[in-house]
């Protein structure tokens, strides 16, 4: 394959400007992130080298302030991420990763290189990715 046909990759349409937090911090912390960063997830670093990458969405969150009376105060990031993240290596083609997005019904995933955190990619990035290849 020449260049100019190498299949899109996962690390050619992700965002690589991923805001984390720790598993401690309160979901107040986490919900002051998101809005000062206008992002609708937060990764959640590992504990140490041999854990995994976990996943805070407004969802998630929401979900928690309805069970608790709306008390945000109550829980911290840690009782309400999903743990362990799906992930995928930033080499994989984009055409794979709509598959198992789509198949689990999973809207963002993080991104992998050799298992470090380079990025994450939603539906709406591969959404606009295909659109693009579409307009070509």
């Amino acid at each position: 394959m020449t260049s100019d046909t190498r299949p899109r990759l996962v690390g050619d349409v992700m965002e690589r400007e991923v805001v984390t937090i720790s598993p401690m911090a309160s979901l107040r912390d986490a919900l002051q992130a998101m809005r000062q960063h206008r992002v609708k997830s937060l990764v959640v670093e590992k504990a140490h080298a041999y854990d995994a990458y976990g996943i805070l969405t407004y969802t998630s969150i929401l979900r928690t302030i309805v069970a608790d009376d709306g008390d945000i105060d109550l829980a911290n990031v840690y009782d309400v991420m999903s743990k362990p993240a799906i992930s995928l290596p930033e080499g994989m083609e984009v055409k794979y990763a709509a598959r198992l997005m789509v198949s689990q019904s999973i809207r963002r995933v993080i991104v992998l290189r050799n298992d470090d955190l380079v990025g994450l990619v939603t539906m709406s990035d591969i959404v606009e990715s295909v659109l693009d290849l579409a307009e070509k």
